[in-house]
């Protein structure tokens, strides 16, 4: 992933020493040149740089598909169990999340969750790398309550116990784990909060030279709640209090229209799409195009599972070219090395991590995957006259294609076996946990507004 392409080498080798990357070349250089104690057979294997998540929220994974196909996701669908998920719940289904990201070839997670100081230990578990925030916001646990349309409370006290939270983050996890556990302030979105809390935030980025990983235009419930306090749309709004910059990473921009999204590009910050999430919540192809066209720097994320279902890059990579291939009515949009850049080496860009991971090169962090390019999936694989491995990664991959992650030069999946945690465990201390969740909301099924109780009735469930 080094250039402007995707930089592929055939029959090429990696050589590592601790956890640094020591040499990329062609198989017979790197012999000649290397000894090792450890040497690893990789024929008809593809070994790439560990995916990038750049948005994902793992607190919720325990409620994965009990929102889907339905309008007001939030209030609607996802609010009647959430309001019954525990703290151990959160870290429960967390694991559960990583673990999946792991599988299919996620190294780094750029997760952004309320209680990150506890979720944040599951990294250090499963060995993964992790650029954390915590969710800022001064509105109250029952917000789902709230009818649609009405403007949020805001809470003082409720902003500055998460604020101190992502500052504990900071202060304990920052450089944590050799440096694979790095952290972010969050706050939640510019509707969630007060123009005072949003001013500290700022200034206190600015203090900790950290970015701020922040929803922004993510839907017409925060355009509305934005018009409502300050008579402007997000962006405005946000360039106005001096928010778009290099420090912002924009998560989203679905309500972002062309000249708001190449505003947000031109400012410096980064974009983080989400297709599958917002595509399968709100219908919607975010203006990424139009982001990159601008010369922004962009990324993607899986968002949670509640809403996208699954958090898979490789389904990310396929759905931000396949929709924009047919929101431009062009097959040429939007082609495959771009997908794998913008879950890479672009991805690293964004996020504030190019130095360290995202491409393979000397002196970067040994963040791998290995590929088996023998499964039904990635074969035949054609090198001449044209090389069909990128477009196959991209369009017809699934994730279970990978074989081995490496991390920070240790292996934490081997031969699809994860080696730091029992997977078979977490799965069922997850169905155990979300069978109460599901218990409690049983209760209050006389309440529930959610058309999935009409799909049920007609079996459509």
């Amino acid at each position: 992933m080094e250039g402007q392409g995707v930089g592929l080498i055939e029959d090429g080798a990696v050589a590592i020493k601790g956890n640094l990357i020591q040499a990329v070349a062609s198989t017979q250089e790197i012999l000649a040149n290397y000894s090792t104690e450890e040497q690893m057979d990789a024929k008809n294997k593809l070994i790439m740089p560990g995916l990038i998540d750049a948005h994902i929220h793992t607190g919720i994974g325990i409620l994965r598909g009990v929102a889907q196909d339905m309008h007001n996701w939030m209030q609607v669908g996802l609010w009647p169990f959430q309001k019954h998920v525990t703290l151990e719940d959160n870290i429960t289904g967390s694991m559960m999340n990583i673990i999946e990201g792991i599988k299919a070839g996620t190294t780094t997670f750029c997760d952004y969750d309320s209680n990150m100081n506890k979720l944040v230990t599951n990294y250090v578990k499963v060995g993964a790398r992790a650029r954390v925030a915590e969710l800022i916001n001064e509105i109250p646990n029952d917000i789902g309550d709230i009818p649609v349309g009405e403007l949020y409370p805001f809470h003082p006290e409720i902003g500055q116990r998460k604020l101190q939270n992502n500052l504990e983050l900071l202060e304990k996890w920052h450089g944590a784990e050799n440096g694979r556990i790095t952290a972010m302030l969050g706050p939640h979105g510019p509707d969630m909060m007060s123009l005072e809390l949003l001013q500290e935030i700022k200034e206190l980025a600015v203090k900790y030279d950290t970015k701020l990983h922040m929803h922004v235009a993510q839907g017409d419930r925060e355009i509305d709640q934005i018009e409502k306090r300050y008579g402007k749309r997000s962006i405005a709004f946000l360039d106005e209090i001096g928010y778009l910059n290099e420090r912002l990473l924009a998560v989203h921009l679905t309500e972002a229209t062309k000249e708001e999204a190449e505003q947000v590009a031109k400012s410096g910050a980064a974009m983080i799409n989400c297709s599958g999430s917002i595509g399968i919540i709100d219908g919607i192809v975010p203006p990424i195009l139009e982001f990159l066209e601008a010369g922004g720097t962009a990324a993607l994320g899986s968002d949670q599972a509640p809403g996208n279902n699954c958090n898979n890059m490789f389904n990310e990579m396929k759905f931000v070219s396949i929709l924009n291939k047919v929101k431009t009515r062009n097959p040429a949009t939007f082609p495959a090395h771009l997908a794998l850049r913008l879950a890479t080496i672009e991805s690293a860009k964004a996020v504030g991590l190019d130095h360290e991971v995202g491409s393979l090169r000397a002196g970067k962090k040994a963040d791998l995957v290995f590929v088996d390019l023998e499964e039904p999936s990635m074969s035949p694989v054609i090198t001449q006259p044209v090389r069909n491995i990128v477009p196959n990664l991209v369009y017809s991959a699934k994730g279970s294609e990978v074989e081995s992650v490496m991390v920070d030069g240790k292996f934490i999946m081997k031969d699809r076996k994860l080696l730091t945690v029992d997977e078979k465990t977490v799965i069922r201390n997850t169905q155990i946990a979300a069978n109460q969740i599901s218990e409690k909301v049983q209760a209050e099924a006389k309440k529930l507004k959610s058309p999935l109780l009409t799909r049920m009735e007609n079996g459509e469930l």
